[in-house]
């Protein structure tokens, strides 16, 4: 009579079995996860929504100009999340706050389900939010007026704290060992430029001054910038506050023969390639993609299933500093639009 080795069929049932459960979590992997994951992509390549929600209208009304790189990122984010969360999107803007409190009006008229605004200058955008949350339409801010975002009833706002960026950038230009500041505003009776100024004013221990240009003018802030560089050679450190404003200011700095270091607030591809080459000492970026996109996806949350972040307060996307060293990992995520 043979003897069964049972030791020898245990190992073997159990190599038999240790096979089938590594094929079959590799199937299940194969299915679920990254099936899953490539079918999830493939629906957002075709425009197609991750949820099965009511189709809801959001829109959002910024405060930018023609041309302005920044509110691109911004509006990219927005629109991609929009597509996850099966949201009609509409987007329009004016620099001009007047017109930017109409076309809040013209879409509580509409009814839309949702508002994302911006308040770089929140006394005249008042009335128009007021009304927006009177009417029942939620409404998230983003980029500016963390202040008064929760007084005019907003849920939340979304963006960086602007005196905490200029704080950021003060102590950066002491660590650079810099002496005299020059700071460009762009936009006159822009709330969050100001503040940014000031707090850089603040943190910094050496001399901080204010340049007002018109920066619907391109040539004219080139030209006011490299009239400032002329006149003032301590001047040691240029801050522009958005970042079509810092090419402008490497061009004022070439042709005053000015030594300064330009800096700037907010990244783009350009402003990473001037990281990388040495043209820009730093950038201070606010995520301007994540801005978009959180405003979207919050709103979402906020009609799906009642949800508010922050515990009222802003929840922050910034500042964060970004250097020579860090511009070559950002450089793609410029390039496509997402940074």
């Amino acid at each position: 009579m043979t003897r069964v080795r049972t030791g020898g069929v245990r190992a073997a049932v159990g190599a038999v079995l240790a096979v089938a459960l590594t094929a079959a979590l590799a199937g299940c992997s194969s299915t679920g996860g990254k099936r899953a994951e490539d079918a999830r992509k493939a629906a957002a390549a075709q425009g197609k929504a991750a949820v099965n929600t009511p189709r809801w209208t959001f829109a959002m009304v910024t405060h930018s100009g023609d041309g302005d790189t920044f509110w691109d990122i911004v509006q990219n984010g927005a629109e991609q999340a929009a597509v996850k969360d099966n949201i009609n999107f509409l987007y329009a803007h004016s620099d001009e706050a007047q017109q930017q409190a109409q076309l809040i009006d013209s879409y509580i008229a509409k009814g839309v389900d949702g508002l994302i605004v911006t308040l770089a200058k929140p006394d005249a955008m008042k009335t128009a939010v007021e009304k927006a949350v009177k009417a029942g339409i939620p409404v998230i801010t983003v980029n500016s007026g963390s202040e008064q975002s929760k007084a005019f009833g907003a849920l939340t706002h979304i963006g960086q704290d602007e005196t905490v960026a200029g704080e950021a950038v003060g102590d950066e230009l002491d660590e650079r060992g810099k002496k005299k500041a020059l700071c460009i505003l762009h936009e006159q009776g822009n709330v969050g430029h100001e503040q940014r100024c000031a707090g850089a004013k603040k943190t910094f221990d050496g001399e901080m001054v204010n340049l007002y240009v018109d920066g619907t003018n391109m040539p004219d802030v080139q030209a006011s910038i490299e009239a400032k560089l002329q006149s003032d050679p301590a001047i040691d450190s240029v801050v522009t506050l958005g970042a079509p404003f810092a090419d402008a200011a490497v061009q004022a700095k070439k042709t005053a023969g000015s030594a300064a270091e330009i800096d700037t607030f907010d990244l783009n591809a350009k402003v990473a390639t001037g990281l990388s080459s040495g043209a820009l000492g730093f950038a201070v970026d606010q995520q301007p993609y994540l801005q978009g996109y959180e405003a979207v996806d919050l709103l979402w949350l906020y009609k799906y299933n009642a949800d508010v972040l922050g515990g009222g307060k802003p929840v922050l996307t910034g500042p964060q500093i970004i250097t020579k060293e860090d511009a070559a990992a950002l450089k793609g995520y410029t390039e496509r639009g997402t940074r």
